[in-house]
């Protein structure tokens, strides 16, 4: 055999191997999560609702995330994730820009936050004219949120935008920074020891919180995943899971909830553009 023929026989044996590794890879199904808080914490906070739905699917599921909300946005719409958990603005624009269906939501009320140090003198909008204060990015809805409060008193300096909740305590706390914009469930998933170092400055009216959003290529496992998510929240884990985050469990969502979404929505639209 010529050395020709040898090396095409080896080629075509080299490419079956692969296309027969491929076939024997289990798919994976993505669950990717908002960068609300840093990657280790989302990892460990969504570890047992992955288990339950490893568990449910037959098939590996890993939790990803994005460096920022609006990476995690432009994720979503080229369908990274089967199922996407965010907030009730960039739920809302996957529902409309990438048939994505809504699940359900927490139970609890979303709420956007200004957190300054207790001990600062800022105690009203207009003390914080002029001085440093942070967002989590410009498509987070805590921080889209912050921005027209701070409008709202005449306010239009630019955010600072930071990568995590966490990381906008810290600077609040170490006098980088006058106030952050973060979630009512991000502060209260804080140390008592950090909560008591902290005051709210402003606390915004309820607003369409994390979403499950179920990717239109996994439209055929609805009912086993909205089983498992059921079933998680009745179980002694999911119920630990609700307790500590303060989240109250999962509900349905309202008519016309995400709709109310789409001012923030749009926002987050024209950034991606």
């Amino acid at each position: 055999m010529s050395a020709t023929s040898l090396l095409r026989r080896s080629a075509l044996s080299l490419l079956l191997l692969c296309a027969a590794a491929q076939a024997q890879t289990p798919p994976v199904f993505r669950l990717g999560i908002a960068p609300h808080t840093s990657a280790r914490v989302i990892l460990e906070m969504y570890q047992p609702l992955r288990l339950q739905l490893e568990k449910a699917l037959g098939m590996p599921v890993e939790v990803v995330t994005a460096p920022d909300f609006t990476e995690y946005a432009r994720r979503m719409l080229h369908q990274d994730y089967d199922i996407a958990v965010t907030t009730g603005h960039q739920a809302r624009l996957g529902q409309t820009d990438a048939n994505y269906l809504p699940l359900l939501t927490y139970a609890a009320d979303f709420r956007a936050v200004a957190l300054v140090a207790d001990n600062s003198p800022y105690k009203s909008a207009q003390d914080l004219r002029g001085k440093p204060v942070l967002g989590l990015s410009s498509t987070s809805l805590v921080t889209q949120w912050g921005q027209h409060w701070l409008k709202q008193h005449g306010i239009r300096e630019p955010l600072r935008y930071v990568s995590a909740s966490d990381s906008v305590v810290r600077l609040v706390l170490a006098g980088d920074a006058a106030a952050g914009f973060t979630s009512l469930a991000n502060y209260q998933s804080l140390a008592r020891e950090l909560q008591s170092k902290l005051r709210f400055l402003v606390i915004s009216e309820p607003l369409a919180g994390r979403v499950y959003m179920l990717n239109k290529r996994q439209l055929a496992l609805k009912e086993k995943i909205d089983a498992a998510l059921w079933s998680f929240a009745a179980s002694a884990e999911g119920k630990a899971y609700f307790e500590k985050y303060k989240l109250d469990g999962y509900r349905w969502l309202k008519p016309k909830e995400l709709e109310a979404m789409d001012p923030y929505a749009r926002e987050v639209r024209q950034t991606l553009q």
